[in-house]
């Protein structure tokens, strides 16, 4: 279509032939700022390319105006969001997939850091309304947040981007970050958490005729080990973590190592035991710490599985 066509067509004309028309040529500045206009009616993300002074009010209406940085002129890099350097239009598509590959791992972190957040604010809650003695002190949940977030939560920058990432459909701009399932996920977790690190506190002042400090020992080595056990649950949205690659992201690992070490300082250096108040574990504690972690760890991959079986569904 020529901008001579374009030019006998109403907007609502050029709306409903725009869709259906694969090549415009010799259009005015006026006539593209008009494609762009009718595109954008039919709910598509658009995105616009251009060099000269007469693209600039079709890059400024569009989602993403993408202008050229070498043959490009000073306007239209100005008007636009985006300027290739190299003005090679292959440089859009991995732009693409490395936004992509980052809002991924954006996403992946914010859905392990909630629960962790959640879970101890509702296990606070939860002793103040039960009116009993608080499972974490203050102190203790600084050093969960101070070490899990920057050993394990910050390994989740660096992995790697899934594979078909660019064969997803694209993203719809009005949804919000947390969609219901992740939402669901979160409150799953965060009650997993509660659930375990107030019932062994309670256990163990049970069982050990009051000793408070092994009891707290026993609940913040939970919440730590239950984040790390979900820490691989969160390498992906939707995939089994067995099918990404063991260690295809080795960062992971090393968080993940250096973060054990540190709850064995916490839990047997007696440096650590006066400044937070913690206890040396035996081996029946820790056996209830690693498999309540292993239950969380199997519990969110079977509901991972499930959710999606039904988006496939439903996309069928």
């Amino acid at each position: 279509m020529t901008g001579l066509d374009i030019g006998e067509l109403d907007d609502g004309q050029l709306t409903e032939t725009a869709d259906d028309t694969a090549v415009f040529a010799r259009v005015s500045p006026e006539q593209k700022l008009r494609l762009v206009e009718a595109l954008q009616k039919k709910n598509y993300v658009l995105a616009m390319t251009g060099d000269g002074v007469n693209d600039a009010p079709a890059l400024r209406k569009a989602d993403i105006g993408v202008a050229m940085g070498l043959a490009g002129t000073e306007v239209a890099k100005e008007s636009a969001d985006m300027i290739l350097t190299d003005d090679n239009f292959a440089t859009i598509k991995a732009a693409v997939e490395e936004g992509r590959g980052v809002f991924d791992n954006l996403i992946k972190f914010i859905t392990w850091t909630l629960p962790t957040n959640g879970g101890e604010g509702l296990v606070i809650l939860a002793a103040i309304m039960l009116g009993t003695k608080l499972p974490i002190l203050p102190f203790q949940i600084l050093w969960i947040n101070m070490t899990t977030a920057l050993l394990l939560g910050l390994m989740l920058a660096f992995e790697p981007k899934e594979s078909g990432i660019m064969v997803r459909p694209p993203r719809d701009p009005s949804m919000p970050i947390l969609t219901a399932p992740l939402i669901r996920r979160i409150v799953m977790v965060s009650l997993l958490l509660v659930i375990g690190s107030f019932g062994f506190f309670e256990l163990e002042i049970a069982l050990t005729d009051g000793n408070e400090a092994l009891a707290r020992t026993v609940a913040v080595n939970m919440f730590v080990f239950g984040e790390m056990f979900y820490l691989f649950n969160c390498r992906s949205m939707t995939h089994p973590v067995w099918t990404l690659g063991l260690f295809s992201n080795p960062l992971l690992w090393a968080g993940v190592g250096i973060m054990t070490l540190m709850q064995m300082l916490y839990t047997y250096l007696p440096v650590f035991n006066t400044i937070f108040q913690s206890a040396p574990m035996g081996q029946r504690q820790w056996g209830l710490v690693l498999l309540s972690s292993l239950i969380i760890f199997v519990v969110v991959e079977i509901e991972k599985n499930q959710s999606q079986k039904y988006s496939n569904q439903t996309i069928a």
